[in-house]
């Protein structure tokens, strides 16, 4: 078979498969694809403080810190515990580090880095009270496991 015969085929084989492929598709799943790719394109156009937001929401993405609190079982906490009161915060953090066996690092350690965790992850929606009262805690949980207080 000469050579450009077989060129002649191998072409009209990429176009059949392509056509077939193209007619496999629905309507419905075409218009959501399409609807998906205006988002995404309208959101990579935005500029300022909101693009990256609208980017990430466009695509669906999570935040890491979510799926840890979700999951994470390295401490037994009790539901509202950081709407208590400073001690209250403090006394069950502590009580609950002392308890696990399932946790890394000192207890003292480990109801730190959880208190540290929820104020991070609340960022700027927590309001100046409630983070005043859970920089209270921290000093209460550092006087709790008689450490020297932050500079």
């Amino acid at each position: 078979m000469p050579a450009r015969q077989t060129a002649k085929r191998a072409t009209s084989k990429a176009k059949t498969s392509e056509h077939s492929r193209r007619r496999r598709t629905s309507p419905k799943s075409k218009a959501k694809a399409k609807a998906k790719a205006k988002t995404i394109a309208k959101s990579s156009r935005r500029s300022g403080p909101h693009a990256a937001k609208a980017k990430k929401a466009a695509r669906g993405a999570r935040k890491w810190s979510g799926k840890v609190t979700e999951t994470s079982d390295a401490l037994d906490l009790k539901d509202g515990l950081f709407k208590g009161t400073s001690t209250q915060i403090a006394q069950s953090l502590k009580r609950a580090a002392e308890r696990s066996h399932r946790r890394k690092s000192t207890p003292y350690h480990s109801a730190m880095s959880m208190l540290v965790f929820y104020i991070n992850r609340a960022g700027k929606n927590l309001s100046a009270t409630r983070r005043k009262r859970l920089e209270t805690a921290k000093d209460k949980l550092r006087k709790a496991f008689g450490k020297p207080a932050a500079a």
